[in-house]
């Protein structure tokens, strides 16, 4: 067996069904492994030092009970207000979730992915960010949307893949770090760890529908 042949189906350490489906676009074989972590940082953290981190210990929580596989970790981080960013994780309930959309509302604000990739006691990792502007939507909008339960497990309380992209107006960027998984970047580094890859990195559209 070659450097440059995986041991064994990739394993992704999330129970995402965004990443789930997004992983899937690469042709690759693999298999889910939930990390379960606690989601939780210490505080000082950037956004992104905080979605890179907890990337990288979902990917090791997971690998050290499968060694030698490769293992994709990742995390995704909401924020707004550059000089003093809030972190905006998933809401607890209806209210946060409302209270989110509301700040969201006719603002940029930061989303950041964190990606990691474990091989053999050997990681690979980075942050893609983007910039999302998010529409003038009413408190009914909100109400309405709320209600579909979409928000309820999605960082910052909205879906841009789902009803929740009705709120959105604009995106710099990459569409699926939003989503929850830059494919692009992922794929470059799977290469570098070694994996053979059906698609080239550079013709992935990292859009949510092409």
């Amino acid at each position: 067996m070659t450097e440059q042949q995986s041991v064994a189906p990739l394993i992704l350490a999330s129970a995402s069904p965004r990443r789930r489906e997004l992983l899937g676009r690469l042709g690759l074989p693999f298999i889910i492994v939930p990390s379960d972590v606690d989601e939780t940082t210490g505080s000082g953290l950037t956004p992104d030092a905080v979605a890179g981190t907890l990337a990288l210990i979902k990917a090791h929580t997971v690998a050290a009970g499968h060694p030698g596989q490769v293992v994709i970790g990742a995390d995704t981080v909401v924020a707004f207000d550059d000089l003093q960013p809030t972190i905006l994780g998933k809401p607890r309930d209806d209210a946060e979730a409302t209270w989110m959309l509301r700040a969201l509302r006719g603002r940029w604000h930061r989303v950041s992915t964190g990606i990691a990739v474990i091989r053999a006691g050997r990681e690979w990792h980075d942050v893609v960010t983007a910039e999302v502007r998010m529409g003038d939507y009413s408190d009914e909008e909100i109400v309405g949307y709320v209600a579909s339960g979409e928000p309820h497990d999605k960082a910052g309380a909205y879906a841009i893949q789902g009803l929740g992209g009705r709120l959105v107006a604009e995106v710099r960027g990459s569409e699926l770090t939003v989503v929850g998984l830059p494919l692009r970047r992922l794929a470059e580094l799977l290469q570098d760890a070694g994996v053979v890859l059906p698609i080239d990195p550079a013709t992935i559209i990292d859009r949510w529908v092409i």
